[in-house]
């Protein structure tokens, strides 16, 4: 620093200087004094303005730093809250996944139940149409066994066999 070799040049050309017998005052080169004090006035401002320009730097950098740091608290928070609704939308979508499941699971079961009695219920009628149709077979056998007798065969009406009896056959 400029200023503190000229106090220090100030301060020694005072310690250097004579003193005046039995008082506090000194003999000083005047020329010296005022050429340190005008040095002095030019330096001092330039350093004032050097020292402002620092505390203006120090200043800027600070609300600089403060901004990033707002900055990136703001995007931290984003962040979190992004992932929490992330977990909010991906619990829901799983919660609705299953009870989507659960619904075709319980659909795929009533399906197969109404496919399994609907099955029942065309096997029962093919049997009756094949119990009626065995009945016709058989009615027919008989009369052609019987068929050596034509006149009594047509006189005699057709029995018709009941199909429980056939089926237990």
């Amino acid at each position: 620093m400029e200023i503190q070799n000229l106090v220090d040049r100030l301060e020694q050309l005072l310690n250097d200087s004579t003193r005046i017998p039995l008082s506090a005052f000194l003999m000083i080169n005047e020329d010296k004094i005022y050429n340190i004090v005008d040095q002095l006035r030019i330096t001092v401002p330039d350093e004032i303005k050097r020292a402002n320009r620092i505390e203006s730097e120090k200043e800027r950098i600070l609300a600089q730093a403060h901004e990033e740091a707002e900055r990136i608290r703001e995007l931290a928070k984003q962040e979190a809250s992004e992932l929490v609704n992330r977990e909010v939308i991906t619990s829901a979508a799983q919660q609705r996944a299953d009870h989507l499941l659960e619904r075709a699971r319980r659909d795929a079961q009533s399906l197969r139940q109404e496919a399994d009695l609907y099955v029942v219920s065309e096997l029962n009628k093919l049997e009756e149409d094949l119990i009626r149709s065995l009945a016709v077979v058989r009615n027919g056998l008989h009369h052609l066994q019987v068929g050596g007798q034509e006149n009594a065969a047509e006189d005699e009406p057709i029995e018709v066999v009941d199909s429980k009896e056939v089926g237990s056959e």
